[in-house]
């Protein structure tokens, strides 16, 4: 406990799945979260299990204005923020044959151009911050490998990898005190996992134990892994990719 005492966060998607995750766990270690998302009641319901140490606030991660509104709000309710989560994403299946330019351009403009506004209002608040500062970008196993059912969505992760590169190497270069990293989950037990387009089924993801091959990840797995990137513990781990995916990555194929 208190790997996170005095680290302000902000959490995008924070209203379900893997936000509401990461915004717990942060808060439990000791950090004051502001969980944001689309569907601000939500986002509230998120910063109530937490408490009088949340807010819950409403952001489309597209709209550029709403980045710098939501910093300021972060430091009027709790001051300057240290870390920042690019959470915020959903998934339209379709092929390289049947998809739209539309359902293209909407999986691109939320993870991808989102994450670049959040990465860009996070530099430029965080660049001048006495303490240690990580941002975490969600990417997915779809930027390591073909997903044929998931065009879009591999084509944004797959940009999000590449910026966290990017922006972490300017950090580097300039000296600020700012780590920029990504997370490549596998399937995890989230709704929009479980949505019926993607197609997971079976039982609920237990919070203990081992995972069977090809099973779904919890929530908590990837919430961890973020705490460990968030803290100072991680100091010297920058434009870092780290698979959450059982062994996905490298399983053979049958």
């Amino acid at each position: 406990m208190g790997r996170l005492n005095g680290k302000i966060a902000i959490v995008t998607g924070a209203g379900s799945g893997l936000g509401r995750a990461i915004s717990i766990a942060f808060a439990q270690e000791g950090a004051r979260v502001v969980a944001t998302d689309l569907d601000g009641e939500t986002a509230t319901v998120t910063a109530g299990m937490i408490g009088e140490n949340a807010v819950g606030l409403v952001q489309d991660v597209v709209e550029e204005a709403r980045w710098k509104a939501v910093f300021a709000e972060t430091e009027s309710h709790f001051g300057r923020p240290h870390i920042l989560i690019n959470n915020a994403g959903l998934v339209l299946p379709a092929t390289i044959e049947d998809c739209t330019l539309e359902q293209f351009r909407r999986q691109n403009s939320v993870m991808l151009e989102g994450v670049f506004l959040g990465c860009r209002e996070a530099v430029r608040s965080m660049k001048s911050s006495d303490q240690l500062c990580s941002i975490i970008n969600l990417s997915s196993m779809a930027a390591l490998q073909g997903y044929s059912p998931f065009v879009a969505y591999a084509a944004a992760k797959g940009g999000v990898r590449s910026m966290t590169k990017s922006v972490a190497m300017h950090c580097k270069e300039q000296n600020y005190p700012i780590r920029c990293n990504s997370l490549h989950p596998a399937g995890i037990d989230t709704p929009m996992v479980r949505q019926e387009a993607v197609g997971a089924g079976g039982d609920e993801t237990p919070e203990t134990g081992m995972i069977p091959l090809g099973g779904l990840g919890h929530p908590d797995d990837v919430a961890n892994l973020c705490v460990y990137l968030a803290s100072d513990e991680s100091r010297f781990m920058t434009a870092g990719e780290y698979p959450v995916d059982n062994g996905t990555l490298y399983q053979p194929q049958m």
